[in-house]
C-alpha cells in the first residue's frame, strides 16, 4: 500500500511539473503574438484542406489551378509557423476551431455552386488574412514572430489577386468581405495598402 501511495504521488508530482512547464512555455510569446500564431495555424489547415476539395472537385480550370495552390504554399507556410512555434515553445491548436463549420459547408456543395462560393470566400479570407499578417509585421512583439509575418505577406498579397481573377472567371463576387474568422471585415484598401513593403518569402 506504501509503494502504491509512493507512485501515486509520484505521478501527481510528474503531471502537476509537467503542466507548469506547459504554462511557463505559452507565456514565452506575448498574448497578441500567441494569438496570431494559434489564428494563423487554423486558418492555414482550413485553407489546405479547401484546397484539397478544391482541386479535387472544383469544375473550372481557375478553381482546381488555385486549390492546387493553396495546398502547396499553405503546407509550407503551415511547416515554418509549426517550426516557429516549437522553438518558441508553444503548441498551436490541431483543430481547425471555427474553420470547421466553413469546411464543412464547403465540402457539402458541387459543381459550378462550389465553385462560386469558394472562390467568393478565397477573396474575403485573403482580405481578412493579409490585414491580420500587417497587424502583426507592424505591431507584433516577437521579432520573429514578425519577420514571419512580414515574409509571408507578399505570397498572400498574391494569392489574392489570384483570388479575384478565379471570382472572375467563375463570375462569382469579388468584394473584400470574410465570411466569418479572423479579421473579417478587412477592406480592399487595407489588403491593397498591404502591397507596399512587403518582404518576399
Amino acid at each position: 500500500m506504501k509503494r502504491a501511495t509512493t507512485w501515486g504521488a509520484l505521478l501527481t508530482l510528474a503531471v502537476s511539473a509537467s503542466l507548469t512547464w506547459a504554462d511557463a512555455a505559452q507565456d514565452r510569446l506575448p498574448a497578441g503574438d500567441l494569438r496570431f500564431v494559434n489564428d494563423v495555424a487554423q486558418d492555414g489547415m482550413a485553407e489546405v484542406k479547401l484546397g484539397q476539395y478544391a482541386a479535387d472537385h472544383g469544375t473550372a480550370a481557375a478553381v482546381k489551378d488555385f486549390g492546387q495552390r493553396m495546398v502547396r504554399d499553405h503546407t509550407k507556410a503551415n511547416d515554418e509557423l509549426m517550426a516557429l512555434a516549437k522553438n518558441k515553445g508553444v503548441t498551436p491548436p490541431a483543430d481547425l476551431g471555427r474553420h470547421q463549420a466553413v469546411v464543412d459547408r464547403m465540402t457539402k456543395l458541387s459543381g459550378d455552386g462550389f465553385d462560386k462560393s469558394y472562390a467568393s470566400h478565397m477573396v474575403g479570407d485573403h482580405v481578412a488574412a493579409i490585414a491580420m499578417f500587417r497587424r502583426e509585421a507592424q505591431n507584433g512583439q516577437d521579432a520573429d514572430v514578425k519577420a514571419w509575418a512580414a515574409k509571408t505577406l507578399p505570397t498572400l498579397q498574391e494569392h489574392l489577386r489570384m483570388a479575384r481573377d478565379m471570382a472572375t472567371a467563375v463570375g462569382a463576387p469579388v468584394g473584400g468581405r470574410r465570411q466569418g474568422g479572423a479579421g473579417a471585415g478587412a477592406s480592399d484598401s487595407g489588403a491593397n495598402g498591404a502591397n507596399k513593403g512587403g518582404v518576399g518569402k
